[in-house]
């Protein structure tokens, strides 16, 4: 395998390399559990990178949503530009989970918009584990949901080698087998077709196809295929395929597990007969036999995963084969923002039961549906032999659980955490008033985070009616209408934004000098010390950082958040007098809130829509259909790029137009 190479302009600085030392030493010493404690901005994706380097070991490394994923995935893509770097989250862009509620008798169907470009990278990152060790994937906590075996997954994969002695039919049929359609036409992803002596292949994870060309029974030569302009490349000795979906079975193990659902349908048939449940006995007869008949005809049903059990021969209760289990033993797991993605790898496994247990009890599908589901919490820390956690603010489970702790305080750029006063209430308006006065004078922004969104609002109408260029953001505003707001805050067109906790983590706005935090007493997960941390760190990207605690009474959660936050500050200023720092304000350019490649940029927005809308008439239904490819086509661009809120709102006024 290719060794594990960073490649950056940059070398450690600051205390990266201590706790890169310190994190590498632990893992080597076998350590399960390490903390990497880092202040934001202090580089610790890089660290991350450099441990990985230094221990060469695969990793995985998750995230909590899919936002801060894309941009960890991309640096990640940065720093090992000569390894596999892969990319792993929900491949909907939308997604309506099959539901019953009884307390209405309504039945939910599922419904799902997959996302075709993040299939294909789930199937390139499950292909490049099968294949090399030089692998880091990037993901969300979608990586413990049910996958299908890894095993059938490898022994299925198909050769073919160059001086190969093949039957074309025998091909015809393993494609078949591994989900693969054929198409003469056509020549699109997970679709093979054949011409004369030429068979055409494209993989369901590539972004390219092979051409395979046979004389006779022979392969004779193997070449890579763009399959937009046909032109063919790149002399290969030999292809490997993988299946076009990762739920993929034998014949003869589906036929197998067919008898088993049949045996499962026969006992819940007779288990509503036997509790007078007639209705539900004739819906689960009905919907199994229909599923049934479609797995022994194609080897393979909508909702295939609910029978994921029986197709792998696995007991009542025992945990699905996962992305974990794609890995090599020795792999290690990063997980990012770990106070807030640790609760959520644990919190998976009861909604989803609860849901589908709806589903078992009144008939919609069968109790092996249930082992269809996410990893419970210990099944996840059985699978993985070493866990480092990652956070600026690390939770106590956290913190308990981990021998080995490296502290990142010092930020590569001088910064230092701003400093903390506290105000009383009275007067709180007329103080806020003048420090964002005294910011926008200064070409600088201010923050204000409030408790409610009907706070927000009326705070926003207030300062607005002082004349100060102010908005909110919160929940209800649409998902690239915050982006938007965000990028128009840095680029000065308003000096104050006001929000909940939206501002906490992830966002990166070096124009932002000032943080009022209302209501800092107040007791709850909006005030806790984890939260008030987050918040101060906001700050922390600009030289002349401030925040103000409007409280009336000093709270525990206040008085830890001013103490760390000094102990930080003491450390950082030492270090920047011993080495003559003088700190620096981040200076970023202010598209690079939507971190973009350069080749990859394209203007999408609400301006945009409604300038392709002016150029169709929406009466005439031709150019109404004209307009929604063009829409398409920029939308599947902007979810290949990774720009999901771009995308989802193109999705929506898709829709739209389609009603």
């Amino acid at each position: 395998m290719k060794p594990f190479k960073v490649v950056s302009p940059f070398e450690p600085a600051g205390d990266q390399a201590q706790a890169i030392e310190t994190i590498s030493s632990a893992i080597k010493r076998g350590e399960k559990y390490l903390t990497l404690k880092g202040v934001t901005g202090s580089g610790k994706t890089y660290t991350m990178a450099k441990v990985i380097e230094a221990i060469q070991k695969p990793a995985l490394v998750i995230s909590h949503n899919k936002t801060l994923s894309a941009q960890l995935y991309r640096e990640f893509k940065e720093f090992f530009p000569e390894n596999a770097v892969e990319y792993f989250v929900s491949y909907y862009d939308y997604y309506q989970p099959e539901a019953y509620v009884p307390s209405k008798d309504l039945y939910i169907e599922k419904d799902s918009d997959i996302n075709e470009e993040i299939d294909r990278m789930r199937l390139s990152a499950t292909a490049s584990l099968m294949e090399r060790r030089d692998v880091v994937i990037v993901a969300t906590v979608s990586c413990i949901y049910g996958l299908g075996s890894p095993d059938l997954y490898r022994e299925m994969r198909l050769y073919l080698d160059k001086g190969q002695i093949v039957d074309i039919d025998e091909i015809k049929r393993n494609l078949i087998s591994l989900q693969y359609e054929r198409n003469d036409m056509v020549l699109e992803r997970g679709r093979f077709r054949i011409r004369g002596d030429v068979l055409e292949i494209f993989p369901a994870y590539l972004e390219e196809a092979y051409r395979i060309e046979l004389d006779f029974d022979t392969i004779v030569r193997i070449r890579r295929l763009d399959p937009l302009t046909g032109e063919a490349s790149n002399e290969l000795e030999e292809a490997i395929i993988y299946p076009a979906k990762h739920f993929v079975m034998p014949e003869d193990l589906v036929q197998k597990a067919v008898d088993s659902i049949r045996n499962e349908l026969e006992e819940r048939y007779q288990f509503f007969n036997a509790h007078g449940k007639y209705l539900e006995a004739e819906r689960i007869k009905s919907r199994t036999e229909y599923d049934i008949e479609m797995l022994s005809e194609m080897g393979y049903c909508s909702g295939i995963e609910n029978y994921s059990a029986p197709l792998s021969n696995r007991k009542p209760g025992e945990r699905p084969g996962v992305l974990l289990d794609y890995f090599p033993k020795d792999f290690i797991c990063f997980i990012d923002e770990s106070h807030v993605t640790l609760p959520q790898l644990g919190a998976m496994y009861n909604g989803d039961h609860s849901r589908k247990l709806s589903l078992v009890d009144y008939g919609f599908r069968l109790p092996c549906a249930l082992d269809n589901r996410p990893l419970r919490i210990d099944e996840f820390e059985s699978i993985v032999a070493q866990t480092i956690y990652v956070s600026a603010t690390p939770g106590e489970t956290e913190l308990r659980r981990s021998k080995t702790l490296a502290e990142q305080v010092i930020r590569p750029t001088g910064l230092v955490d701003p400093e903390i006063l506290v105000h009383p209430t009275e007067g709180q308006m007329e103080d806020i008033y003048a420090r964002v006065r005294e910011r926008a004078r200064q070409g600088e922004r201010s923050l204000i985070i409030t408790l409610t969104k009907k706070m927000a609002e009326e705070l926003t109408d207030y300062l607005s009616e002082l004349g100060l260029r102010v908005r909110y953001i919160h929940s209800e505003v649409e998902t690239i209408e915050r982006v938007e707001i965000l990028t128009q805050l840095r680029a000065g067109e308003f000096d104050v934004l006001v929000g909940i906790n939206l501002l906490r983590e992830g966002i990166d706005l070096p124009e932002v000098s000032f943080i009022a935090i209302l209501d800092a007493d107040k007791i709850g997960f909006l005030r806790s010390e984890t939260s008030l941390i987050q918040i101060i760190g906001r700050a922390a990207r600009n030289a002349a950082g401030l925040v103000v605690m409007y409280a009336d009474v000093m709270s525990p959660a206040m008085k830890n958040a001013i103490m760390e936050t000094e102990r930080r500050r003491k450390m950082q200023q030492a270090y920047n007098l011993e080495h003559g720092i003088t700190p620096r304000t981040i200076s970023k350019k202010v598209q690079d809130i939507l971190e973009r490649h350069k080749q990859e940029r394209i203007e999408a927005s609400h301006g945009e829509i409604e300038m392709l809308r002016r150029t169709h008439n929406l009466l005439v239904p031709e150019q109404r259909r004209s307009l929604i490819k063009e829409l398409e086509k920029l939308m599947f661009e902007h979810a290949k790029n990774l720009e999901f809120e771009q995308a989802a709102l193109i999705r929506d006024e898709i829709s739209k137009l389609k009603e």
